[in-house]
């Protein structure tokens, strides 16, 4: 039986979870404060993990995790490890989308020379001659970190394809299709924006064209749709800001408001925001400069724009009366109960680096349920 999602509110079933470098990939950084940093937020991190793992099992959840680089440095940068599945994928129905993919094999057989022997895969390239691999990356500009990011889902995207689902691909322009933009409640499709100034009449014709069979809506959220707004539950909704169009996409929904919750009343995160443009903070080092340096050289194409990311509204839902959240935030527990809705703290303790919610670092593939309809009037 295919995996499905109707309602990202209905029994969890098979999850995602991220997963990072351990400490031993840390060597490479010679200044010793700096390693033992990087070292003990590895520790750390996986540590979380391990806390949301349990969490899920706890709930007779399937837990799946990606696989790490096979190689870790190319194109002078260290590769990013997949701590976000949810950028990569989602399952919307029973169709599940592979929101980036890599053709290794095509893009090779583009750049071949008649001499050069053939290949299949990146570890294959690995072991080509020196100079073959400099004038593929050098002069052709083959993406290795693409190649080597996009490969640690392969397992995940088997297991779907064994479970007999549909898997559409739209690498072709991941910011169209993004886990972390779409809210799946049930008949009714929610797409966030991925900026305030987005062409929304090409964005329409694709959502529509490929969802056929749902109601469509675009909520302007200029960025992840996650890091603004939490439908939890039929008739909430977890908010950072005010939202025109709520009255018209979720009618007669309560909108529960985060006033102060933005990054505006964190001074640390605005002095080093000015070096790092936001796109990462850890607490404490905000004026290490070999921190911000390490950072910065090796490993910036890593972190995402955390400014946009707050994590009061990034939450994963269980089951309708249980769900996930990093931290304690009053209105939204106040919130919660008033639904009959168990909120499940799980730190997440390095989430300002990593720029990852909870529902930032999982990904549902499947949940027990049918599709329903909430807005009736609307048929």
């Amino acid at each position: 039986m295919t995996w499905s999602v109707h309602q990202h509110w209905d029994p969890l079933k098979v999850c995602v979870v991220g997963r990072s470098y351990p400490q031993e990939f840390y060597s490479w950084i010679t200044v010793p404060h700096v390693r033992e940093l990087f070292e003990k937020i590895a520790i750390e991190t996986e540590e979380d993990y391990q806390g949301v793992i349990k969490k899920l099992e706890e709930f007779g959840v399937e837990v799946l995790r990606p696989n790490l680089p096979k190689t870790n440095f190319s194109n002078g940068k260290y590769l990013q490890p997949p701590m976000t599945p949810r950028d990569y994928m989602i399952m919307i129905g029973d169709t599940f989308y592979e929101n980036y993919s890599f053709d290794f094999a095509k893009s090779y057989q583009n750049i071949q020379d008649p001499g050069w022997p053939n290949c299949e895969n990146l570890e294959e390239f690995l072991l080509l001659p020196k100079h073959i691999q400099d004038e593929c990356v050098e002069v052709h500009e083959l993406d290795l970190i693409k190649a080597d990011q996009y490969s640690l889902y392969q397992d995940i995207y088997a297991r779907v394809r064994a479970e007999g689902n549909t898997i559409k691909s739209y690498a072709y322009n991941p910011v169209l299709l993004n886990g972390a933009q779409v809210s799946r409640i049930g008949k009714d499709l929610y797409f966030g924006t991925h900026s305030y100034d987005q062409n929304l009449t090409d964005y329409k014709k694709f959502v529509n064209n490929e969802f056929a069979n749902t109601r469509n809506h675009i909520v302007n959220t200029g960025g992840h749709g996650d890091a603004v707004y939490c439908p939890v539950a039929p008739g909430l909704i977890i908010s950072l800001c005010d939202v025109p169009t709520y009255a018209d996409t979720f009618p007669g929904w309560e909108v529960v408001y985060l006033p102060g919750q933005s990054w505006q009343s964190i001074g640390a995160f605005f002095d080093l925001k000015l070096k790092n443009k936001g796109k990462w903070w850890i607490p404490g080092f905000e004026y290490d400069q070999d921190v911000i340096d390490t950072v910065e050289t090796w490993l910036d194409h890593w972190v995402g724009y955390v400014e946009e990311t707050v994590f009061d509204v990034n939450m994963l839902i269980i089951d309708p009366k249980n769900v996930m959240v990093f931290n304690y935030n009053k209105q939204v527990f106040d919130a919660l109960e008033r639904y009959g809705i168990t909120p499940h703290v799980v730190p997440f303790r390095h989430r300002y680096f990593w720029d990852g919610g909870i529902h930032c670092i999982t990904a549902d593939l499947c949940r027990q349920g049918s599709q329903q309809n909430y807005f009736p009037e609307r048929s």
